[in-house]
C-alpha cells in the first residue's frame, strides 16, 4: 500500500481559520455577557463590571443615565445597589455579528428586580445594543445602550402599567 498525499488548499485553510476565530469570538462574547449579568446580580460589583469594559466605553440607559469611560461606569455601579436592592439579569436571544476584532450584538434583557427606594418589586425589559472590541485576545464591551420595552410594578404587570 502506498500513502496517498493530498495538497491542502491554503485558501481553504485560511477560510476555516477565520470561521473558527468568529465562532471563538461569539463564545467569548456570550461568556462576557454572562459575566456582566453575574456581576450585576452580585450586588453590582462595580470593580468587576468596570473590568469588562474598554477604557473609553460608553454605557447608557434612558432611565439611568449616560456614563462615558470605564471610571464613570465604575462610579455609577458603585451606587447601583442604592437603586436596585435585588435584580436578576436574563440576557436572551443574543444576535452577535463578528468582524475581525470588532463585534456588535443585540440582546433582550428581562430583569425582575426590587427598587431600593420603596422596596417595590418591578418587571423591567429592554433591548441591549452592544459593541465590543478584542484587545490583546480579550473581548471587552465598548458600547452598551439600552432601549426600554417596559418598566412595570410587579403587582400591576406590563399590561396595566407599561412604564411605572
Amino acid at each position: 500500500m502506498t500513502a496517498q498525499h493530498t495538497t491542502i488548499d491554503p485558501a481553504r485553510i485560511e477560510a476555516l481559520e477565520k470561521r473558527l476565530q468568529a465562532v471563538e469570538a461569539v463564545i467569548a462574547i456570550q461568556n462576557l455577557k454572562a459575566r456582566y449579568a453575574a456581576c450585576c446580580d452580585d450586588h453590582y460589583n462595580a470593580d468587576e463590571i468596570a473590568a469588562l469594559f474598554t477604557a473609553d466605553a460608553l454605557w447608557e440607559s434612558p432611565s439611568l443615565g449616560r456614563f462615558e469611560g470605564r471610571e464613570a461606569i465604575r462610579t455609577f455601579f458603585r451606587g447601583a445597589s442604592q437603586i436596585f436592592s435585588f435584580a436578576i439579569h436574563y440576557s436572551l436571544n443574543g444576535q452577535i455579528d463578528v468582524h475581525g476584532d470588532q463585534a456588535k450584538a443585540q440582546w433582550y434583557l428581562f430583569m425582575p428586580c426590587t427598587l431600593a427606594k420603596d422596596n417595590q418589586a418591578m418587571w423591567r425589559a429592554s433591548i441591549d445594543h452592544e459593541e465590543y472590541g478584542c484587545l490583546d485576545g480579550t473581548w471587552k464591551i465598548s458600547r452598551k445602550t439600552s432601549e426600554p420595552l417596559f418598566n412595570s410594578p410587579f403587582a400591576d404587570g406590563w399590561a396595566k402599567t407599561r412604564f411605572g
